[in-house]
């Protein structure tokens, strides 16, 4: 079948993703200046071929893409019910609109954390020489004082004229 075929998921797939969101972001972003299409064609083909030709980085890509079908396939799950709940997510309350972020952002971390290896090495280095315990305990007292620290003065609004 076409789709077990290594070069359609191992080469086609990834450049078309790198070459579609890079295109996307240039015209958006318009780096490269207005009405540049042509421009931002050829230089989001360069990033797409040498993502392909670069064995290192098109695998971190390959590895990312089913988790993100399964992100996006969770965010559509969560926008068609809370759109049958309680209708347009522009009118949602802004807590809501952070917590989402931090999910998916967390989401993000997680799944390139897993994919690329960096999640094990960085386990390996905080549990040297027997000492993961204390390491974990100190990684989690800074978590909270950092919690903390944005709870107290996140809130603090500014008054007028400052």
């Amino acid at each position: 079948m076409i789709f077990d075929n290594p070069f359609f998921t191992e080469m086609l797939l990834p450049f078309l993703l790198v070459f579609v969101v890079v295109f996307a972001i240039l015209q958006r972003s318009k780096i490269l200046g207005d009405g540049k299409a042509q421009i931002d064609a050829i230089v989001a083909l360069v990033v797409g071929l040498l993502l392909i030709g670069v064995p290192g980085p098109r695998d971190v890509i390959v590895g990312i893409m089913p988790w993100m079908a399964v992100g996006i396939a969770v965010i559509l799950t969560f926008l068609i019910l809370y759109g049958f709940v309680a209708g347009d997510l522009s009118t949602a309350p802004k807590w809501m609109k952070i917590t989402f972020g931090i999910l998916a952002g967390l989401f993000t971390l997680a799944v390139v954390l897993y994919v690329s290896g960096l999640g094990s090495m960085i386990l390996e280095w905080l549990s040297l020489s027997g000492s993961g315990d204390i390491w974990m305990s100190v990684l989690m007292i800074v978590l909270v004082i950092g919690a903390m620290a944005v709870a107290i003065f996140g809130n603090k609004k500014k008054k007028d004229g400052e």
